[in-house]
Formats: C-alpha cells, sequence, structure tokens
C-alpha cells in the first residue's frame, strides 16, 4: 500500500462512498482519512468542533487488535490522537469488508452499488407472493413458512433415526459419523465389444473439428446470432464461412495468425474483423442455448441423465500475471482466472462464467440457473465444498432450487434440531446443542422474500447479493437471517445424504462429468496454454467461444452416436439401457484437430432426433 499509497488515496477521493445503513460511523472515518491524506506529520490531532473530530462511537468499527495501533492506548476510550499510517490501512481494511459485506456502496457504481436499489418493492412482492409461492411450492405466510420448514425437518430427522439400524452404509463410532465408500458399479456385460464397434464405424467418418463446426451449422442454424451489432444484414461474401473460421479460431486458441496459415484463402484480418465487429459475449450465449435446445430433442441422452439435475464446478484458465483478473490458485499452481460451468446431467454445459481465483465458488452457483435460457431448466443442483455455504443455502430453497452438492467435510458440520425437545434414539450425538433462532428467521422472512422475488424477476443476479451475503457484518442483519435459514435447509441435506447411497451415487456421477466437461474443453483449446488478452471483456469472450465449440462437439457426437448405434442394433447387436447409459458424448479419439483444415462443402443428413432404441 505504502508505493501505490497516493494513487489510491486519489482514486478514494473521486468516488462517493454511502453507508447501507443508519451506521454511518465508518463514512465519517473515512472522511477524516481523505482529508488528511496530504498531511505529514505521524499522528493526526482530533480536535473536537472541526472537520478533523472522531468521537469514540465514530470508531466503534476498529477491531481490538487495531485500537492500540491506531491510538497508542490500550483502553477504550475517546482518542486526542490517531497514527496517520496505521489509521489509513485500518479504514481502507475495513473499506474492504464494508464492501463485501453490502455495508458501504458506491454511487454509480456496477458491482459495488447498493443492491437494495434493484429489489422489487415491498409493496408489488406481498402482491405477487401468493404465486411466487406456488410456483417455488412453500407456503410463504410467514407462520405457516416456519411450520412448514420445522415439520420437513422433525420428518427427516425422524426418518433417518428409524432407518439407522437397517442402514448399512452409515454408522455413528465413537460420536463421529461414518460413512461406507461406495463400490464402483460393474461395466454392463457386451459394453467393450460394443464400444469397440462404435469406435470402428466413427473412426471411418474421417472428421475435424471445422466439419463438426460446419455439420452443426447446416443442422442447427446457430450462425444466425453472428452478425453486424447494428442488427442490419450483413454484407460480408461467404459470411458463413467466415463465422465458422472465426468462432474456430478463438475457441481452440490458436488465433487469427495461425488459423489464417492453416486455412486457405483467408486472412488474420478477415478473422478478427468478425470477431471484433459481428461477436459479443450476448450473441455467443444465444446461439449455445440454440444448441442446447436442439440438443434437447435427442433420444440418447434421456438414458445418460436427468434434465431436472445440473452441477457445476471450475477449472483454471492460464492468463498472463501482470493482469487484473490474474491471480495466483493455491490449488492449481499458476496465475489465471477460474471458468465457471454448469453442466447438465445429460453433459451438455448450460452455462459459462470467468471469475478471478479468489472467489468462492458458491457466490456464483445460482447464477447459471437463474440466467440459463434454454429448454433445459433443472431445480436440483450438485456441486463440490466450495460450491456451498449456509447462505447459498437458504437462497437456493426460497427460489425453488435443490442444493445438493457433495461436501468434503460434512462430519465437521453442524447439525441442528427443529426444537430441543426433539429426543432421537439413534443419531442424537449428530446435532449440535446450538439451537436454530427460528424468531430471526421469521422477523426477516419477508426481506428474504423480497430478494428471492426480485432475482425470480431478474432484477437481480444471485451472485449480487451471495456477495453481500457472503461476508458476516454486525449490520448485516439479512446475512444472518439468510444464514440461519441455510443451517435448516443444510441439516435436512445431510439427513437424507447419510439415509440414500444411491443419491451419493448421483450427486458423485454428476460432478464427475462436470470435470469431464472441464478436461472437455481443455482438449478443445488446444492451440495455445493460455488466454492472451489482457481485456477482460475479451477473456470472457474467449470462454464463450469455447463453451460454444464444446457444446457443438457434443451436439455432434450425439448425432453420430445414435446414427452408429442404430446402425449397429439393425445389424444384430443387443442395446440395453444400461449399455446405452454407459456412452459418453465427450469422446474425442475420432476427431482430428491438427494439420492443414478447410472448410468443405458437406452435405450431412438430418439430424436424427427421433430415433429411438
Amino acid at each position: 500500500m505504502t508505493q501505490r499509497r497516493a494513487e489510491l488515496l486519489r482514486i478514494l477521493s473521486t468516488l462517493n462512498f454511502v453507508s447501507t445503513s443508519q451506521d454511518t460511523s465508518f463514512e465519517r472515518a473515512l472522511a477524516l482519512m481523505l482529508l488528511q491524506r496530504r498531511g505529514r506529520t505521524e499522528w493526526i490531532t482530533l480536535k473536537k468542533g472541526t472537520e478533523s473530530d472522531l468521537s469514540l462511537s465514530d470508531l466503534s468499527w476498529v477491531p481490538d487488535k487495531w485500537w492500540k495501533l491506531i491510538t497508542g492506548d490500550q483502553q477504550r476510550k475517546a482518542p486526542e490522537q490517531l497514527s496517520r499510517r496505521q489509521f489509513e490501512v485500518c479504514v481502507c481494511t475495513q473499506m474492504v469488508r464494508e464492501l463485501k459485506s453490502g455495508d458501504l456502496c458506491v454511487t454509480g457504481a456496477n458491482v459495488y452499488s447498493d443492491y437494495r436499489d434493484e429489489l422489487v418493492p415491498l409493496t408489488e412482492c406481498a402482491e405477487t407472493r401468493d404465486t411466487y409461492g406456488q410456483e417455488v411450492g412453500l407456503p410463504l405466510e410467514t407462520d405457516a413458512f416456519i411450520e412448514h420448514v420445522q415439520d420437513l425437518l422433525i420428518t427427516a430427522a425422524q426418518k433417518a433415526d428409524n432407518f439407522y439400524p437397517d442402514n448399512p452404509f452409515f454408522q455413528i463410532i465413537n460420536g463421529r459419523p461414518k460413512l461406507a465408500t461406495l463400490k464402483k458399479k460393474p461395466i454392463p456385460d457386451g459394453f467393450k465389444a460394443l464400444d469397440a464397434a462404435v469406435g470402428k464405424k466413427l473412426n471411418k467418418l474421417g472428421l475435424s473439428l471445422l466439419d463438426i463446426i460446419s455439420d452443426t451449422t447446416q443442422w442447427l442454424h446457430w450462425d444466425k446470432h453472428i452478425g453486424p451489432l447494428s442488427g442490419h444484414k450483413g454484407k460480408l461474401k461467404k459470411s458463413t464461412r467466415r463465422k465458422i473460421i472465426t468462432t474456430f479460431a478463438y475457441a481452440t486458441g490458436l488465433g487469427p495468425m495461425q488459423t489464417s496459415r492453416t486455412i486457405a484463402d483467408i486472412s488474420a484480418r478477415q478473422i478478427s474483423f468478425v470477431d471484433q465487429r459481428q461477436v459479443t459475449t450476448e450473441k455467443l450465449e444465444a446461439a449455445t442455448v440454440d444448441i442446447i435446445n436442439g440438443y434437447n430433442q435427442f433420444q440418447l441422452p434421456r438414458y445418460w441423465g436427468e434434465t431436472k439435475r445440473a452441477a457445476a464446478d471450475g477449472t483454471q484458465w492460464n492468463l498472463y500475471e501482470n493482469n487484473l483478473l490474474s491471480e495466483r490458485h493455491i490449488r492449481y499452481g499458476g496465475y489465471g482466472g477460474i471458468a465457471y460451468y454448469h453442466v447438465s446431467d445429460t453433459y451438455i454445459a448450460l452455462f459459462s462464467h470467468f471469475i478471478p481465483c479468489g472467489a468462492w465458488e458458491a457466490i456464483y452457483i445460482l447464477d447459471g440457473l437463474t440466467k440459463n435460457k434454454s429448454n433445459i431448466q433443472p431445480d436440483i443442483l450438485h456441486g463440490d465444498t466450495q460450491a456451498q455455504s449456509a447462505p447459498v443455502y437458504g437462497l437456493a430453497f426460497l427460489l425453488g432450487i435443490k442444493l445438493m452438492p457433495r461436501v468434503r467435510n460434512w462430519k465437521d458440520l453442524k447439525w441442528f434440531k427443529a426444537t430441543p425437545d426433539e429426543i432421537y434414539q439413534h443419531i442424537e450425538t449428530l446435532f449440535s446443542k446450538e439451537v436454530i433462532d427460528w424468531a430471526l428467521i421469521s422477523c426477516h422472512l419477508p426481506d428474504m422474500l423480497q430478494v428471492a422475488q426480485s432475482i425470480r424477476a431478474g432484477r437481480l443476479s444471485p451472485s449480487t447479493i451471495l456477495r453481500k451475503l457472503g461476508t458476516a457484518s454486525r449490520k448485516n442483519k439479512l446475512y444472518f437471517a439468510f444464514r440461519e435459514l441455510g443451517r435448516v435447509i443444510r441439516t435436512l441435506f445431510l439427513l437424507e445424504y447419510i439415509g440414500d447411497d444411491e443419491l451419493r451415487r448421483v450427486i458423485q456421477a454428476a460432478q464427475n462429468k462436470c470435470e469431464g466437461f472441464n478436461q472437455f474443453t481443455q482438449w478443445v483449446h488446444f492451440g495455445a496454454d493460455k488466454i492472451t488478452d489482457n481485456v477482460r471483456d475479451e477473456q470472457l469472450k474467449v470462454i464463450k467461444y469455447n463453451h460454444l465449440v464444446a457444446n457443438l462437439v457434443i451436439f455432434h457426437n450425439c448425432q453420430t452416436l445414435t446414427q452408429v448405434l442404430k446402425e449397429l442394433e439393425a445389424e444384430g447387436m443387443v442395446l440395453t439401457p444400461e449399455l446405452l447409459a454407459t456412452f459418453s458424448p465427450y469422446r474425442t479419439h475420432h476427431i482430428n484437430r491438427f494439420g492443414l483444415s478447410e472448410v468443405k462443402e458437406r452435405h450431412p443428413p438430418p439430424a436424427s432426433y427421433d430415433i429411438k432404441f
């Protein structure tokens, strides 16, 4: 901070910081710091009745460990002077916390604006509450809601307690819960022979990535979304060919220059022209929605999973170190950002983000469902340990979304009873002695529903509010209310988790599919080991390009698998649901990525949406 002190304070002085509550003590402290920013003395003298005056209550936000450093006194009493450097560091540190928790906002900002301005008015929420309750399947009158949630918790706990003696997968040993490791299901008989026959037929197709992009363009016409930003009809010659090549160039990481060397009769300037003048992230998202909707018409994905389920997971994409988004990831190593995907249980990716490495993934887990505009609309969401927190459970419940993540340290989480009077014969030791504050939930239920209804109405994104709810704050009562409700919903999930081994298999399988898609996107992006652009919007566009082409390959694989399997069935091979469920559209061995390429005049047969097995 010392090296960039002048620049930082100059930036802060141009912004207008406003408290989002009645407590404006930090505002006054921040104003004093900026007023004294040009001072040179080691200590700031506080003069009563002037602008350089702070009372004891104005410094109530200062943590105990900072008090002596700032005032030079152990006791909390009205100070007469403040250590300039320590005070500046303390204020800037607290400012970060207050911005994160939503206690402080910046007038006119995007990310750190006052989220309350985006909420649907409480009067309007009250008028539409009955309709909203029917949509999410919850009674939303306060007393009825509390009774409903308590009944859910009591029923789930009693069911788990009754099933405990007959549960072969769950034990409590010396007060510690233990789940048996799931055994891998055997591969169905005949799969290896069938897979070899499928691979042989696929290899004969001689497909390249450009062939796949070209074929899917004819089937889905996804390229119609790419065109002049004005909305007028494009006038480029061979526009479809240029759109295909541009998509290929940026999705694979080859870029305009290398792609122009690989494909004849096109220059790097022609490729970059289409990208800069005709492509936006919104256009790529619209094209991706068309692909998902087309994929959802196939019969084969019904054997692979349920459209009501999706999983979320992230993977690191490397960036240059000198970059506003780039951060060092402790687990992956190296500098970069996180591409965060929501993948349907049927393997197709529904939505993609690009977020900082240091962001808690749970903040963004609900965005993928609320922003998903495709025909596949899941209401059960899986994730890993980073995809959950108590406030996220609470918000997801009010949105009608069932959050069921794979939690690494589930044994160390606190479990809660509906009431302290409930006593269970077998699972009593699981529960914490702490009790749920139902009065807090009841008091703030209208505020929590206002947030949920605003998200449902499209006025607010889940990540915007979860960013505020991700930090505990003495002034953020909404955080504590969502956390309290989330503790109840998390306990409900854990009680179901320990009693249903098939649920654990489903969660594990969903996460494996999501992790498989992460690897699949890296396979598509074979032309570079990092995103070479330092502009945030262009980085996101690369993720969207890559997501688009990955989904095109998945669609094409589903189409070719459907045809090949139907041919093999006609040749006498037996296809059972178990055999069909073992296949995946993430196959890559039959696709050529390298060497000279060209956009061929191909005439593929129509997409086989109606073929059944």
